[in-house]
């Protein structure tokens, strides 16, 4: 379908995808909560970014997503599935505050953010580079990244954005080079990470039928991936929902709020990690991962 849509005071000409989403769900909630980093929030309110090779701009508006830009057949299924529709968050939050009363507040707040289906290399890259940093530098590193070593693509404006680089790519890519884009002591494990993934011995199958333990312990047989960064990479690379990573945000919440939660041992234990995260993250700053 051809319609004309204003976004951000320009008028698009584009195929208009629309899905109904499922009750309780947040866009931007979703999209910026530091699981995912090539999603930027215009001044109305809509979201602008890249997932894959698609450079789209998606607003949330009486009960349905509506997405600009992409006019493949499959575009319906691919952002359906980005967006994990097919997941009962409803179920998820009951569960959660069943199991873990404390968790109300943050579920009445933040339960609108689902995990999103994010390609599990980009998700590997992305938090390699989160380690010490915070959201608005983690966003620039992987926007530089992405203009450096990314496929360029057409969004329907006529301006360009950029694919998230190859494996290829960053496996060919020098340090220094990587460090001028401030990636600092990080610079050895994209490359290092990137040859894993080319040697097939970072397998997103097989670490999503490990048990939870030995998938985490394989990943943290990488260069550069600790603790954190593999459940990370668990749950928003491999959507494994049972992981739950811990930064300094969480480990406060633990200290704190929700000390001896039961929450971390659930099948759902990522899902609500992130309403915990959101919570507390949105009572203060954007502080380091």
């Amino acid at each position: 379908m051809i319609i004309t849509e204003t976004i951000n005071n320009s008028t698009e000409q584009t195929r208009q995808v629309i899905l109904d989403h499922p009750a309780g769900f947040s866009l931007s909630g979703t999209l910026i909560s530091g699981q995912c980093f090539r999603w930027r929030q215009q001044p109305d309110g809509s979201l602008r970014g890249v997932a894959g090779d698609r450079a789209v701009t998606m607003l949330q508006r009486d009960g349905q997503v509506v997405i600009l830009g992409d006019d493949r057949p499959d575009a319906e299924d691919f952002w359906r599935d980005y967006l994990d529709f097919g997941t009962d968050y409803a179920a998820i939050r009951r569960l959660s505050v069943c199991a873990e009363p404390r968790l109300e507040s943050a579920v009445n707040r933040c339960g609108g953010v689902f995990i999103l289906r994010q390609q599990p290399w980009e998700a590997l890259c992305s938090f390699i580079v989160s380690q010490n940093n915070n959201i608005p530098r983690i966003r620039t590193i992987i926007d530089r990244l992405c203009r450096r070593y990314g496929q360029p693509i057409a969004a329907a404006d006529g301006t360009q954005e950029w694919a998230f680089p190859s494996p290829e790519a960053i496996a060919s890519a020098g340090e220094e080079e990587l460090k001028e884009l401030g990636l600092g002591y990080r610079a050895g494990y994209l490359p290092a990470a990137a040859r894993d993934v080319l040697s097939g011995s970072f397998d997103p199958a097989a670490l999503r039928e490990l048990p939870l333990d030995e998938a985490r312990k394989a990943l943290q047989a990488m260069k550069g991936v600790g603790l954190k960064v593999a459940d990370c990479v668990l749950l928003f690379g491999l959507h494994r929902l049972d992981a739950f990573p811990r930064d300094v945000w969480i480990k406060r919440a633990l200290e704190g709020e929700f000390r001896d939660t039961p929450l971390q041992n659930t099948p759902y234990a990522g899902v609500a990690q992130q309403y915990i995260f959101e919570y507390i993250r949105t009572q203060g700053s954007e502080g380091s991962n």
